[in-house]
């Protein structure tokens, strides 16, 4: 009886490993490590939104390395503010050919680990989705400033 619950025990950790590397980020729970309802921002925050711009967004697909099609969101990010931000999360809408919502992904974009983005500086980032929903209109996505933190 014994090897039988290993057997029964190694297979659900098998499972579960390949639900958490296999299965869209979005059933996970909120991306980024943080739950995107959580994260509140002051009112200086909410209004400094305005002067952080998304821009040169460009979207190309490959292949991962379980020969999965992965789209790839390119872009950047613009801080025409006077304060420099310490955290900064986008959100990303895919619709369907009846303007629907498919796909709604939250992520960081400062990089790991976060560097601050100084007024002024432009940087690039890189978002990979691996399971856009085969009913998307291939049309760019909106893509939105979700959340900020201003480092003081």
């Amino acid at each position: 009886m014994t090897a039988v619950a290993a057997s029964a025990a190694a297979l659900v950790a098998v499972v579960a490993i390949f639900w958490i590397l296999f299965t869209p980020k979005a059933a996970h729970g909120p991306q980024g490590g943080s739950a995107s309802g959580n994260l509140s921002m002051t009112a200086a925050e909410q209004e400094y939104v305005k002067n952080v711009q998304v821009g040169n967004l460009s979207l190309s697909r490959a292949e991962n390395f379980i020969h999965q099609e992965v789209t790839i969101l390119n872009g950047e990010v613009y801080n025409g503010g006077s304060e420099p931000v310490s955290d900064l999360r986008l959100t990303t809408t895919y619709l369907d050919e009846m303007n629907q919502i498919v796909l709604k992904e939250t992520r960081p974009v400062l990089g790991a680990p976060e560097r601050p983005l100084t007024p002024g500086e432009r940087r690039s980032f890189e978002i990979s989705f691996d399971h856009v929903p085969n009913s998307w209109n291939m049309q760019q996505p909106s893509v939105k400033v979700a959340y900020l933190r201003l480092r003081r």
